[in-house]
């Protein structure tokens, strides 16, 4: 067994945990972006590629060198001594990578070593380059995430293991030098990259972000999602380039977009320009209100089929779940939540509720070691969440967390939302109808997928803090033909007759010219469910 075995263990395929090499193509466009080019004197300029596996990069640095030194005259096997640095935990892979130098006549690999980058002092180069290693927080040992923790202040949240890579490489550079990652793209949007995303945008210069989430970017099929990031040490500016490919052969040729560089730690309007648009507005401007099913801390307690043969009616709210909107259909699987609050938010007397009382006891030493329930144990019985028990009858778009669907439901108040479910309420059902069939669009669908990371198998998240960077234009100043229109197609399941009249809407310049002040009271509605 290789260090890497031990440290993070083996993927799903058989593969090691960290270990995805780039595809060729992809490594010599990043060393054409960082300038490393075989037509330049490359004498004096140092490279650093911080976790090189078996030499993707290093190899063709190398090359690059060689035929650098036959155009200008020096010692290629002196320059590349002196300037090229390369490091890996797995000596297994730097044998490999050195065995590969030797073959080209690269002799002098003394920088060429084993060692954890992230632990090692190193001088500061001129150019940092490579694929970092991709490490799970559940997968990292307690050991090094404590270090990591210890050591880098972007290490936050569930970070990823190549964060620190970015801080420390960063920091290496020498001022004007040039740093260029490919690695997942989750960075760019969650919580986790965060705090990288406000070290970069407040002390370097981000040049170019290039999505690859369509393209085969590594030596083998993997769910990276990936971008390449180009960098500069040097202070930020105003713009940056955009791209997006989906053929790893057009990186050359891609159209590149000029876009406003990010500030701070929300980089969402790099992503999605519609975010920008004056005349589009949120779900909560119009008037809506986002909220998120309710967290019990004891599901199989609070939540189940049994529960109307166990404790008091009365108590009972049917509770709809994510496994309830499959294959865009709503079908209720019978699944009940007991409801231990009055209408005013205080708990119930278990006293009045023998057969409540009788099954909750039954389950109380669990109940009790919540975490909710230390600070207030005579409260034992309580859920994380309140209880509303209105929002049952209130009309509401229902949203499971992750969804293959292309059909977005809306209960007409039948349902209570569970923990895996977002909602949106706050309009009528027509209304409610309206909003779903635009969050059906391929205009909003591709604004979420530009906000937030792709899952595995391709589908974006419904999750509160996206919704909320969501841009419609002003639904309360939609003709009603239009509104009707679109609620049949809507009703119809039409996605193709949806995508059309959305299209038209958002392209009509007397709609987004309007503006009225209050969507929930001020849309007029001449017909009727």
């Amino acid at each position: 067994m290789n260090v890497t075995d031990s440290l993070y263990g083996k993927r799903n395929n058989g593969g090691i945990h960290g270990d995805v090499f780039t595809a060729p193509e992809v490594v010599c466009f990043m060393l054409d972006q960082v300038k490393y080019l075989a037509d330049r004197d490359l004498r004096n300029i140092s490279i650093l590629e911080p976790s090189c596996g078996t030499g993707e990069f290093v190899i063709e640095i190398a090359k690059r060198l060689i035929l650098s030194a036959k155009q200008f005259g020096f010692d290629a096997n002196e320059a590349f001594r002196r300037n090229v640095k390369a490091f890996d935990i797995d000596s297994n892979k730097i044998s490999c990578c050195i065995e590969q130098l030797h073959l080209l006549g690269i002799e002098a690999c003394d920088n060429i070593a084993v060692a954890d980058f992230l632990k090692i002092a190193t001088d500061k180069v001129d150019i940092v380059v490579g694929n970092p290693p991709y490490i799970r927080y559940e997968n990292i040992p307690d050991e090094m995430r404590n270090y990591c923790k210890a050591t880098f202040s972007t290490f936050h949240y569930r970070s990823d293991l190549f964060v620190p890579f970015f801080e420390k490489s960063l920091a290496l550079l020498r001022l004007g030098g040039l740093h260029c990652f490919i690695c997942s793209n989750r960075w760019l949007k969650n919580e986790y990259g965060k705090k990288l995303r406000q070290l970069i945008s407040t002390k370097y210069q981000l040049q170019k972000i290039i999505c690859l989430e369509d393209a085969n970017a590594f030596q083998e099929d993997v769910l990276a999602y990936p971008a390449i990031t180009l960098i500069g040490a040097q202070p930020p500016s105003a713009s940056f380039g955009y791209a997006e490919c989906g053929d790893t052969t057009h990186l050359h040729t891609m159209p590149m977009e000029c876009r406003q560089t990010p500030a701070g730690t929300d980089w969402t309007e790099a992503f999605s320009q519609t975010q920008c648009a004056s005349q589009l507005f949120s779900i909560e401007q119009m008037g809506f209100r986002i909220g998120i099913g309710v967290a019990t801390g004891a599901d199989s307690v609070f939540i189940s089929k049994d529960l109307p043969n166990l404790v008091e009616h009365e108590l009972l709210l049917p509770g709809i779940n994510a496994k309830d909107l499959r294959g865009n259909d709503l079908r209720w699987q019978g699944e009940y939540l007991l409801n231990p609050y009055k209408p005013n938010g205080d708990l119930v007397n278990l006293e009045d509720y023998p057969l409540a009382k009788s099954y909750l006891e039954k389950h109380r030493n669990r109940l009790s070691s919540r975490h909710i329930t230390k600070k207030a144990p005579s409260r034992w019985y309580k859920t994380i969440d309140r209880i509303t028990v209105t929002l049952l009858n209130q009309p509401k778009i229902l949203l499971p967390d992750m969804s293959g669907n292309t059909y977005i439901f809306v209960d007409e108040g039948y349902y209570y939302p569970l923990h895996n479910i977002y909602y949106v309420t706050g309009g009528s059902s027509i209304q409610l109808r309206l909003l779903a069939a635009f969050l059906m669009s391929d205009f909003v669908r591709n604004q979420l997928l530009s906000v937030t990371n792709r899952m595995n198998g391709g589908f974006a998240r419904w999750q509160s803090q996206y919704l909320r960077k969501l841009r419609f234009p002003d639904l309360s100043a939609i003709p009603d033909n239009d509104i009707q229109t679109l609620i049949e197609h809507y009703d119809k399941k039409d996605i193709n007759a949806i995508n059309r009249q959305v299209n038209g809407l958002i392209n009509n310049p007397l709609l987004v010219a309007k503006r009225k002040k209050d969507f929930a009271t001020e849309l007029t509605l001449q017909f009727t469910n």
